[in-house]
């Protein structure tokens, strides 16, 4: 599969709630670069640290958090520029915004992903 391929297969997995076959698309070593000054913020290494992470931001949203694609991804070689947008709410807190991951493929694996928030101070005080 090309790196778009592997992003697209992930996508879709992820929108569909399939969370296994989502995850079969990362290497077992992966890297997920989460932006910002929050509980989730961090580099996280390996499926299960991704995992978690992604797990308590569903929790800590009480299911709330939605992330959708919000435009065409474009790639360059083995990366892959995805722009997303996501909303969710905590309590009263909401937020209701655009961001772009960026994933890195290796041999049909998603090795790293990095993510922009279009607004991280909103995004900081959303987690906090």
């Amino acid at each position: 599969m090309t790196a778009i391929e592997v992003v697209t297969a992930y996508s879709i997995a992820l929108s569909q709630g399939d969370i296994p076959t989502a995850f079969s698309h990362f290497s077992p070593d992966a890297k997920w670069h989460q932006p910002g000054n929050h509980q989730f913020a961090g580099t996280k290494i390996g499926l299960e640290a991704i995992g978690k992470m992604l797990g308590d931001m569903m929790g800590a949203t009480q299911g709330s958090l939605v992330i959708k694609p919000a435009g065409a991804m474009m790639v360059n070689g083995n990366l892959v520029s995805f722009p997303v947008h996501f909303n969710g709410k905590i309590g009263e807190k909401t937020v209701d915004m655009n961001s772009n991951d960026l994933f890195e493929v290796v041999d049909g694996k998603i090795v790293q992903v990095w993510l922009f928030s279009e607004d991280q101070d909103v995004e900081d005080e959303f987690w906090n």
